[in-house]
């Protein structure tokens, strides 16, 4: 793909509920909520997550390899009305993102096995999904199902969001499956709290997250739900 990409710093820590409480308490009076939450200040996040034949994207993030992408359908409140196929890129320490938007039909279409929906040599992404798909079997392969709790920040484009929740769907691919009911992924005391910036994290903000004292982990959802699947060797997907 020849599309710039704004490369920016992520870090992701596991806190308990009593950190969780302590860090919101702080950050509600240093930065304002993300526009899209609804009257919790919260949203729902579902995700289908794609990998090859080879499970290289598993096997990239297990291995350690630092420069790395992965490929995933988004929706938001298990709604049709955003759907969005993206392309997360890993280089070094820094992650960078890009989406193209699908109508239900064409994710309907893209489910059934009909990967010629993608074929549009005047969309980089999609064209680049439907080589994947052809070539390398990219396949769906695990549900990610979570709720958000984010805040921003404009001086150095801060964003810190609270993912609580986190369940998988298992072997089901199909995130509008009304009857899906997400087993829990992660001890039900856990939270993932994700910071991202561009270059820089204010003082004020840093001294109300107290990074030093955290567990910093790097396991991705994606990760942890494809390890609840049945079997135990990866080969077997």
């Amino acid at each position: 793909m020849t599309t710039t990409l704004k490369y920016r710093n992520e870090l992701k820590f596991f806190i308990n509920q009593h950190q969780y409480f302590v860090i919101r308490q702080r950050l509600k009076n240093l930065m304002k909520q993300d526009d899209h939450v609804g009257p919790t200040g919260e949203y729902h996040i579902r995700s289908l997550y794609f990998d090859d034949v080879n499970n290289k994207a598993l096997h990239e993030k297990l291995g350690g390899i630092r420069d790395r992408s992965k490929y995933r359908i988004r929706i938001y409140n298990v709604s049709d009305k955003v759907i969005h196929f993206e392309k997360k890129i890993k280089f070094k320490d820094y992650i960078a993102k890009v989406k193209v938007p699908l109508t239900r039909a064409m994710y309907d279409e893209i489910m059934a096995g009909n990967y010629e929906v993608l074929n549009n040599p005047l969309k980089p992404l999609m064209l680049e999904l439907y080589n994947e798909m052809k070539q390398k079997l990219l396949r769906p392969k695990v549900i990610v199902d979570y709720v958000r709790e984010p805040y921003v920040c404009e001086n150095g484009n801060v964003r810190i969001t609270f993912d609580k929740e986190l369940r998988t769907g298992l072997h089901s691919h199909d995130i509008f499956d009304k009857n899906l009911e997400p087993v829990r992924a992660i001890d039900e005391n856990l939270i993932i709290l994700e910071v991202k910036y561009d270059e820089y994290i204010p003082a004020y903000i840093r001294t109300a997250l107290q990074l030093e004292g955290l567990n910093r982990q790097s396991a991705s959802k994606y990760v942890i739900c494809r390890k609840f699947l049945k079997y135990n060797t990866w080969e077997d997907y």
